[in-house]
């Protein structure tokens, strides 16, 4: 199946006016189900206008862009994916628990269900003791981890995440990135990873893809295989290899 399809699509914001910007030009993307890819290039390249297109935040100009083989309006109204953006927000006068209950609260999950399922994520996270604190009373690190739990919370078949460790230290960074290969593993979820960091886009990732300077085009497509996804992992030849093609299509 086909998690995210995407073609011929171009964003122009304020068209017609002085300020118009051709943001994406022509882009043509599929994401297999399953499939792990992320988005790289340089600042302003529209990488986080096409995660925000698929997540049907903002429309295409032109284009079409499908989730699950429906549309990506539909998608959303279905709930067919979960987002997890740069800053976790969540909300402060929520417990953990609550924070990761709120989509299925949404949805009109029933008490039982919503606790249930929460727990069942936060499991997942590794954060299963600090369910009834609040926001407040954790980590940057941590708060993400209950991100992605909430992102999780109803099962999506897709995640799309806008650089969720950006604003992390390395160890955290690191710690989390082998977390969320584990979570995604676990629930076969496909995911759509913006990020500008390319060893993070090689280690996650089972394709790279590279976006030109805006206006944003796909410039290459670099498939990832490597030995395993942990520390072994990221002292094979076969990653620093994939890091200097990552770097070497981005330059050019």
């Amino acid at each position: 199946m086909t998690a995210v399809a995407i073609s011929g699509v171009t964003k122009v914001f304020n068209p017609g006016r002085p300020d118009e910007v051709l943001a994406l030009s022509d882009v043509d993307l599929t994401v297999a189900d399953g499939e792990f890819v992320s988005l790289i290039g340089p600042s302003g390249c529209g990488k986080s206008t096409l995660l925000r297109l698929i997540a049907d935040l903002i429309a295409p100009t032109t284009g079409t862009v499908t989730v699950a083989g429906t549309t990506a309006a539909q998608a959303r109204r279905d709930q067919a994916y979960g987002i997890a953006f740069q800053q976790a927000g969540l909300f402060e006068w929520r417990t953990v628990r609550r924070n990761v209950e709120l989509p299925l609260e949404l949805r009109g999950a029933g008490r039982a269900e919503r606790r249930a399922k929460a727990e069942e994520m936060l499991e997942l996270v590794g954060l299963s003791e600090f369910a009834g604190h609040y926001p407040g009373q954790l980590s940057g690190g941590m708060q993400q981890r209950v991100a992605i739990a909430r992102a999780l919370a109803v099962q999506p078949p897709l995640l799309l995440m806008d650089e969720p460790f950006g604003a992390l230290d390395e160890m955290t960074r690191e710690r989390l990135q082998a977390e969320l290969l584990a979570v995604c593993a676990a629930t076969g979820t496909s995911t759509v990873f913006v990020t500008h960091s390319i060893s993070e886009a090689v280690f996650l990732s089972d394709r790279v893809v590279v976006m030109s300077a805006r206006p944003g085009r796909i410039t290459a497509a670099i498939d990832v295989k490597l030995p395993s996804r942990d520390e072994a992992g990221r002292q094979a030849p076969a990653y620093f290899d994939k890091i200097t093609e990552v770097r070497k299509a981005l330059r050019g």
